[in-house]
């Protein structure tokens, strides 16, 4: 096996980009080996923490954390506090982070108008160096590359970037019990 010192830029690329997806593995294996079956593990859910509970029906209950003890776990919902009886609890999720998407929706925009400037300059100064205009149509001939690409293609970029942003996936859900 190389060493890093000796791994070429590509090949450091690939390990980057695969690290990531081997500590997740790490991780969801850790959680098939029983770990979630633990009650216990809802002792780091803190009050107020939002919470979703699915039951053995699997009708599903979504609130902020109120506590729990051995026989079951308090919801706090618009409509009032529940306690839910443990027998009848299929799993047990915490919300991680927030919901993002309108930060998602603005850096999507940014780099996505940013990414069609960069590409409208690159095809005016490709037809303004590459096009013979005697063998050309009039239209890339007169004076500068008509029409600017960069012009163009800005706000089609940002409107593809902000589409992108928008739809990303933020936020997420972390299972603590899952009854055996």
């Amino acid at each position: 096996m190389k060493s890093l010192r000796t791994l070429s830029p590509a090949g450091f690329l690939v390990l980057a980009l695969l690290a990531p997806s081997l500590s997740t593995g790490t991780a969801s294996g850790q959680d098939s080996k029983g770990q979630l079956s633990s009650w216990d593990n809802l002792k780091s859910l803190t009050p107020g923490q939002e919470i979703r509970v699915v039951m053995n029906n699997v009708k599903s209950y979504r609130g902020e954390f109120g506590s729990w003890s051995g026989d079951g776990i308090t919801l706090r919902q618009a409509e009032g506090e529940q306690t839910l009886a443990r027998k009848d609890i299929l799993h047990v999720s915490r919300q991680v982070g927030r919901n993002h998407q309108g930060r998602n929706f603005l850096i999507g925009t940014a780099v996505g108008a940013g990414s069609g400037l960069v590409i409208g300059t690159a095809v005016n100064n490709y037809i303004w160096n590459h096009v013979n205009c005697t063998e050309g149509p009039l239209f890339f001939c007169a004076g500068p590359p008509n029409p600017h690409w960069g012009l163009i293609l800005t706000p089609v970029g940002g409107l593809v970037g902000s589409i992108i942003g928008a739809a990303a996936p933020t936020g997420g859900w972390h299972d603590l019990y899952r009854a055996h």
